[in-house]
């Protein structure tokens, strides 16, 4: 009889031994005894649901959840590229053909349709952006490709830090093979897909959930666009002001703002210095960096400027970097 594989962190190792940024919730056993019990849930509940996929060539293989009644399943673009059909392997071995649909590699996010008929076992897909730092979040996988030997592996960790844009970090380790597979949150519901490997096992990558928001109607229709980078400043979803830097002055000082933009409809304007963002003091390129990488499109954030030696602030909603290149 085969068993789940519970890859279990030490209890006393998730304490104590955590990045100092993370607010530690857990304080007594019995806060343990509830946590494990809710952990073991996620595992039976969603274990079913992490499937393996498999290019038709057996030259990758990655993971996705299924997520609909009709079989449509979550999963990373760079999992399915070049593929324009996988094999969907359930965890007792089952294997079926699935059909690649639609691909935002800007994103990492892609689906990928079960093409046999019928009502499947499917997770909820829960909100992303909520998350915060120190929360609790399961993940699920088939580590170094499927294994008929056991059931994919469950990693037990915290959200290390957001950004940029709809990615965040979690403590969950990752290795080949988990790519794609589903990052739940304790209910059971899909907050991520398994995007990349950190340079530590232990800090690893993760797509939001969300980011499959405004892309699902182009993405069950078989669109596939974008392109997935290493510097996150350059990747065509990272949020910015929409402003043009000038280069030869000291400090953040913005040279050329787009008419139209949402910059100037802030009243942002040439000339005008940036020395804050939400209270944040900016000294520098790095500083302003730092603060749209923790933030997403959409979000409105207040500037500080300074204009003629007057202290002044803007609020500005920020854009797709992608938008601005137009």
């Amino acid at each position: 009889m085969r068993t789940i594989g519970l890859y279990w962190l030490i209890w006393m190792g998730v304490i104590f031994t955590l990045s100092a940024q993370v607010v530690v919730a857990v304080e007594q056993i019995e806060d343990l005894q509830v946590l494990e019990k809710k952990v073991q849930q996620v595992a039976k509940d969603r274990m079913s649901l992490t499937v393996a996929l498999v290019a038709e060539d057996a030259s990758s293989s990655g993971s996705g959840v299924i997520t609909t009644e009709t079989g449509l399943i979550l999963t990373a673009a760079h999992v399915v590229q070049g593929s324009e059909t996988m094999e969907v392997v359930f965890p007792d071995g089952k294997t079926l053909k699935g059909k690649v649909l639609g691909a935002n590699y800007g994103k990492d996010l892609a689906m990928v349709q079960i093409e046999q008929q019928g009502k499947w076992p499917h997770a909820p897909r829960g909100k992303s952006k909520p998350l915060e730092v120190g929360d609790w979040v399961v993940a699920l996988g088939h580590a170094a490709g499927f294994d008929p030997a056991r059931t994919p592996p469950v990693r037990l960790g915290r959200v290390v830090s957001k950004g940029p844009g709809i990615f965040f970090t979690s403590e969950c380790t990752l290795i080949g093979g988990d790519s794609g597979g589903p990052l739940f949150d304790l209910e059971g519901n899909i907050v991520g897909i398994n995007s990349n490997i950190g340079q530590a096992l232990r800090v690893n990558n993760h797509a939001g959930v969300d980011g499959f928001i405004d892309d699902w109607d182009k993405m069950l229709a078989g669109e596939q666009w974008g392109k997935l980078v290493l510097d996150p400043m350059l990747n065509e979803d990272m949020p910015v002001l929409g402003i043009a830097l000038d280069g030869t002055r000291r400090g953040l000082v913005v040279g050329a703002v787009s008419n139209g933009s949402k910059a100037t409809q802030a009243g942002i304007m040439p000339g005008d210095l940036l020395v804050g963002i939400e209270g944040e003091k900016l000294r520098n390129l790095d500083d302003l960096r730092n603060e749209l990488l923790r933030r997403q499109v959409g979000d409105k954030v207040k500037i500080t400027i300074v204009r003629d030696g007057e202290s002044m602030e803007k609020e500005v909603e920020l854009v797709r970097r992608g938008d601005t290149e137009q």
